[in-house]
């Protein structure tokens, strides 16, 4: 791993290259790091166990001190990957308050911002295939009985 960043890299063991892997990679693959898990009824109706983060989510934080807090997902960054919820704040040495901002997997999505349709889109595909091929099936089925 020579490189500033590959795409063809396959992992190691060692801490330090993959932090390098991370550091280094281009927004469009950062994006991918800002997953979540869901919680077990969006696991259950998405049939997947996490998805990226968006503004409006809302979410459970996990880990840290803002432990079993909720909210919504006031910004997200990509570019260092994290996240900051509406109402968790921290306050500087001076007294001002700050936005806190958290690693997504340290958070878990509790309901989902809707407004984008094409979000689920390819989740809801593999259904559709199957009922497109049981069809095809009964087709061939049928055209096989009318042959005979």
């Amino acid at each position: 791993m020579k490189q500033l960043f590959s795409k063809l890299w396959k992992g190691s063991k060692q801490p330090r290259k993959q932090r390098k892997f991370i550091h280094n990679s281009p927004i469009h693959v950062k994006r991918k790091f800002l997953s979540a898990t869901l919680n077990k009824e969006l696991r259950k109706k998405y049939q997947t166990r996490n998805v990226e983060v968006r503004k409006g989510d809302e979410v459970k934080v996990m880990r840290g001190k803002f432990k079993k807090r909720t909210g919504k997902i006031a910004s997200v960054d990509s570019k260092k990957i994290r996240v900051s919820i509406e109402g968790l704040q921290t306050s500087k040495k001076d007294g001002t308050k700050i936005p806190a901002w958290l690693h997504p997997s340290k958070i878990k999505i509790i309901a989902l911002e809707n407004s984008d349709k094409r979000r689920f889109k390819r989740k809801e595909k593999p259904e559709e295939k199957k009922q497109e091929s049981e069809s095809i099936k009964q087709e061939k089925e049928n055209n096989v009985h009318k042959k005979k």
